[in-house]
């Protein structure tokens, strides 16, 4: 029986997972059939398009946008208040988070 051919975006994805493999990493993907999943990446990059892209009518050049992503990036980070992090910025929370120590079991 013939296979159908392998379309190149599903090759890339095969080498991708082959070289995650080879690495010893795993993806980090989301589960089937959730929703959730990709609601994070599907706010911030609404946010993104709302307070930066759309601001201007007509962008100069490719690197014009470039340029103003990584200002917005680090606007983000570091000055935008968010409210689901009590109204702290990014850069405010990672530097308060404390690694939790973990004990192994002990031996019985």
């Amino acid at each position: 029986m013939l296979q159908p051919p392998i379309e190149s975006a599903q090759y890339v994805s095969l080498a991708y997972s082959d070289a995650l493999i080879t690495a010893g990493l795993t993806a980090s993907v989301g589960s089937v059939g959730d929703s959730y999943d990709n609601a994070l990446a599907e706010t911030v990059n609404g946010l993104f398009k709302a307070e930066l892209i759309h601001s201007q009518r007509i962008w100069e050049s490719t690197q014009a946008v470039e340029t103003a992503t990584m200002g917005w990036v680090h606007w983000w980070n570091t000055e935008r208040l968010h409210e689901a992090l009590g109204y702290r910025t990014p850069a405010e929370v990672e530097a308060s988070y404390t690694h939790p120590t973990t004990t192994a079991p002990t031996p019985v």
